[in-house]
Order: structure tokens, then sequence, then C-alpha cells
């Protein structure tokens, strides 16, 4: 595959690898705000594992995805949420000119935050390990839900199911208490409320554009100040409602008591499942190499999911 951005290597301080996204320090800004760079490479996760190969577009399209939702909040001062983007443009860079060229279109300049160690989980249908947790024991993640649901269900209410972040292997899901006891009480509250709000006017604002937010996951943190010390200030941070952070499902041909089609990644999580399946993987590192085909079509439905949302 040409013209992907699998990986970077900037003459910047303090470089780190997520499974996506490259991130560096930058200057601070001319207010004394310290800065990071973020990168949105083609790489794909997929079970917590980096696939090998390059999903070339992908970086570019996650952050334009990002972007209008990051406005979108802008916009909807009833949500009273800030986020951390401060520019997009790569001519900000202090980087060669190549280097400049190559990020276009991929990157978030930032206000630098301290993270809040919790993804905070919106889910709002009954799929994915809930499902399976459901059938188990008729709740998702601890909590309990009304009897005799199908897969892919819309739930009565929208839940928060918390869990853990982790920049390398799995997640895991942990109850609202124990989110607590790491983080405060009051702070989990306050994100519990703003995940559910959030969630809630993203769902109703995709449905009418032909796309169901099945669920997502949000991350926030505190912006900090001169010394780098973490203020009050709340901000969500890294990605936004993209098809890497959530499910969306197409609503012409949703019906419940089945898999959905998706726009998302859910796509290479089937193909992977054949593998599984074959025996040919295990869920572990390193991950196979994805045909191009499948490669191919997850990009097409990534920008699918783009233009329906924001076109």
């Amino acid at each position: 595959m040409t013209n992907a951005l699998y990986r970077t290597d900037l003459p910047l301080p303090n470089r780190r690898q997520g499974k996506v996204r490259d991130i560096y320090e930058l200057p601070a800004d001319s207010n004394g705000k310290p800065r990071l760079l973020i990168v949105a490479t083609d790489r794909l996760s997929a079970y917590d594992v980096v696939m090998p190969t390059a999903f070339p577009g992908k970086g570019r399209l996650l952050t334009s995805i990002s972007m209008k939702w990051f406005r979108w909040i802008e916009q909807n001062p009833a949500l009273g949420l800030k986020h951390h983007v401060l520019s997009t443009s790569s001519a900000d860079l202090p980087v060669p000119e190549a280097d400049r060229k190559a990020l276009d279109g991929s990157i978030m300049i930032c206000r630098r935050s301290k993270v809040v160690p919790i993804e905070c989980v919106a889910r709002g249908y009954l799929a994915g390990s809930g499902w399976k947790e459901y059938q188990k024991d008729g709740t998702v993640c601890g909590i309990k839900l009304p009897a005799g649901l199908k897969q892919c269900d819309k739930l009565p209410e929208p839940i928060f199911t918390p869990a853990t972040k982790e920049d390398v292997g799995h997640d895991e899901n942990i109850s609202f208490e124990r989110a607590c006891e790491l983080v405060g009480e009051g702070l989990m509250t306050r994100l519990r409320k703003v995940t559910l709000d959030l969630y809630k006017q993203a769902h109703d604002y995709a449905r009418p554009r032909g796309i169901i937010i099945a669920d997502t996951k949000f991350e926030f943190g505190h912006a900090v100040d001169g010394s780098g010390k973490p203020t009050d200030e709340l901000l969500i941070i890294d990605e936004v409602l993209t098809p890497d952070s959530s499910r969306f499902w197409p609503l012409d041909i949703y019906e419940a008591g089945r898999d959905q089609e998706s726009f998302d990644k859910q796509y290479v999580r089937n193909h992977l499942e054949t593998l599984v399946a074959a025996g040919k993987w295990d869920k572990t590192p390193p991950g196979p190499e994805i045909p191009e085909e499948i490669v191919a079509n997850t990009i097409l439905k990534y920008k699918e999911a783009h233009d329906r949302l924001f076109a």
C-alpha cells in the first residue's frame, strides 16, 4: 500500500506511541499553556492488537470526523463541555516541510491535559461483549437489564459502563463504584452525566442521517497550567464519535435479533474471527496481515460514515 502513514518519527521530544496515535510534546503556546501533537496514523487495532497492515487514509478520515464532532460540541453549549484541540494545521508545526506535507490532515495540536485513566463508555444497544454477558447473566458490565431482550435491541435507556484505559493489552470493564475508587466519586458522577448526555444528543443527531450510534467511548482529561499542574478545567480529549471508538450501524437495514452491518471496524473483526475459527490466529500479537480487499472496503465504510454524518 502506498501513501500510508503507519508510523511517524518526528524531530520532537517525548514521542509516545499508542495503538493508533503517535503523540509528541510541542512548545507552549503564546499564553504559556503546554501543548501536544497528536497524529492519527493509518494503523488499525482490533481486540487490542495493532494490525501490521496499513489502512491508507484512515488517519485523515478519523481526524476529519473527530473535528466535525468537536465543532458540533462547541456549538452545543447545553453540553457544557470543552475540547482540547487548538489547531489542525500542519503549517503550525516546527518540523521540516516534508514532514508537514505527510502529516497534513492527520494531526491535532492540542492543549496538554492530565488524562483521567478511565474510558467512559455509553451503550444504547445490546451488542458485542454486552450481548454475550447478557445471555449468560442478564447483565451488561454488572448492570441488570430487563429479561427478553434480543441481540442488538435498543436498551430502555443508555447505560454507562466505564473501563480501565490501557495503552498495551486489554481494557477491562469495571463497575461505576470501582471507577469512583480509582478517580473519585465526584469526578465519575460528572463524567457519567456528560458521557450519557453527549451520547444521547449524538445519537439523535446521527439517526435522521441514516446512522445508529449503538455505543461509543469517550476520554477526558484536566487541562494543565504553565507549570504542568492539572487544573479543574475538564476537557474531552483524543478522538470522539469515530468508527474506531463507536459502533455505527446503517439505520435502513437495522433489525434486532441478529448481527448488524456496520460502518466501523467490526468489518475487520468479522474477518479476523474467521481466522480465529480456522485456528490461524489467537487474538494475541502479532496480528495477521489484512487482505487488500478488506482494507479497501473498510476505508469505504469509514468514508460513507463521514459523508452521511457531515455531507
